[in-house]
């Protein structure tokens, strides 16, 4: 009875609930995908993420560690052992910071580059695929009721 209220409260109907049921299978349709990928290249999901990060930044200084950790949500100790795995294999490389000597910040070597645009653009075909989907899940957020909602509070993982 008490669900049956909660439904009727947040408005919420079977369509509804096949809604976010599509959407979050899209969603693990693309993490799947995109560790298949950064795998095939000898990659963690990971790494991947790490170097979008590199090559997303607007600046013509690249992102220190910290950055990057806050940007992967991570400890400040993964990101410095994620950014040593990169650098071994060649794919970034830590560069003195012009602004402050104590600090570096993280660049992507040419190698990284041209593996990152690999993954990039296979990544991106990958989203064309789905798109379809996930825009008719983000038509219906409105009269999901999910504009506005709150969010969770950010979690840090390792």
């Amino acid at each position: 009875m008490h669900l049956k209220r909660a439904e009727r409260r947040f408005k919420l109907t079977t369509s509804d609930y096949a809604e976010l049921v599509a959407f979050r299978r899209s969603l693990r349709e693309f993490t799947h995908f995109s560790e298949a990928a950064a795998a095939a290249v000898g990659l963690t999901s990971k790494h991947y993420q790490a170097m979008l990060v590199l090559r997303a930044a607007p600046d013509r200084h690249g992102p220190s560690i910290n950055d990057l950790a806050h940007e992967l949500m991570i400890k400040h100790n993964s990101a410095v052992g994620l950014v040593d795995r990169l650098a071994r294999g060649e794919l970034i490389v830590r560069v003195p910071s012009s602004d402050d000597r104590r600090k570096v910040e993280l660049q992507l070597t040419a190698h990284g580059r041209q593996v990152l645009a690999k993954l990039a653009a296979m990544h991106r075909d990958e989203l064309e695929r789905l798109g379809p989907g996930l825009k008719r899940f983000f038509a219906e957020v409105p009269r999901l009721g999910l504009v506005g909602a709150s969010t969770t509070p950010r979690r840090r993982s390792r």
